[in-house]
């Protein structure tokens, strides 16, 4: 596979992530990517032909290694790095399909007709979805994956020697596997790097859920200090009609109007007359 066309569409995922997400992105590729191709493929190149067991019978040795390493290492990285990845690849088919979108409306209604997206990469409506669950596949993928890891190979490390009871071996026998403390440090490297990744993708899917949070928070205060603003210009107005109208019931009447209490009465007789 090449992997370098690969990191090439990647890379624009960039654009769109967050810092988490670009710290996740720089780990995949640095720490996973790298490592799988320039050490862990060499690393188990030999796998097959350097385990040996203490027999001649034919097909036992066979038999023992398929039992031991049911899939192999290499391919089950391989398969985890594809799967994790994808998702990300969603994202940027989003945002293209939405700058499409936006340039296909500008063509209909001309620049004066306005935007369909103000910025076709914020994450928003349904592209804030897209992300969110690709956070949740790429979380659940490598935890699912270091399930499997953990139970082929119990506490993430192998033993130097096995021993195999399988048929055609006639008896139990013992069988060597290649360079393990080797294979049980790229192992362990391997484990601890998909970790992080979970970790950094849970902190920025709490980060954009939080995020969202404040915004609607933002807005409704917003919209009730707006509609507390309106009711009180409301009253206010309401006020003002009120004292009109005793203002021309007072005019209109042959009663005096109540006394304020520092105007002197002459002044109101005054104003009467």
């Amino acid at each position: 596979m090449n992997w370098g066309s690969f990191e090439g569409l990647l890379s624009g995922v960039n654009k769109y992530s967050t810092a988490f997400g670009r710290i996740w992105l720089s780990l995949v590729f640095i720490f996973r990517v790298l490592v799988y191709l320039v050490t862990a493929e060499h690393v188990w190149s030999d796998d097959h032909k350097d385990f040996d067991c203490n027999t001649r019978q034919p097909g036992c040795s066979n038999v023992c290694f398929d039992e031991f390493f049911p899939v192999s290492h290499v391919r089950l990285w391989a398969l985890q790095l594809i799967l994790v990845t994808c998702p990300s690849l969603l994202v940027v088919m989003h945002v293209a399909y939405r700058e499409a979108r936006e340039k296909k409306h500008q063509e209909a209604v001309g620049q004066d007709g306005g935007r369909l997206y103000l910025n076709p990469g914020k994450k928003q409506g349904g592209l804030w979805w897209t992300y969110v669950c690709s956070l949740v596949f790429k979380a659940s993928v490598d935890a699912t994956f270091l399930y499997v890891f953990h139970s082929f190979y119990p506490k993430y490390t192998l033993p130097p020697v096995v021993k195999c009871h399988a048929a055609p071996c006639p008896n139990s026998v013992d069988c060597f596997i290649s360079k393990p403390s080797e294979k049980n440090i790229f192992t362990l490297f391997m484990i601890i790097t998909a970790a992080i990744c979970i970790l950094l993708n849970l902190v920025e899917l709490g980060y954009l859920v939080s995020k969202r949070c404040r915004e609607c928070l933002a807005a409704r205060k917003t919209q009730g200090a707006g509609v507390g603003h309106r009711q009180d210009c409301a009253t206010s107005f309401r006020k003002q009609d009120d004292l009109l109208s005793d203002d021309l019931i007072f005019l209109g009447s042959e009663a005096h109007p109540p006394l304020l209490p520092n105007r002197p009465r002459g002044h109101v007789k005054k104003t009467i007359l």
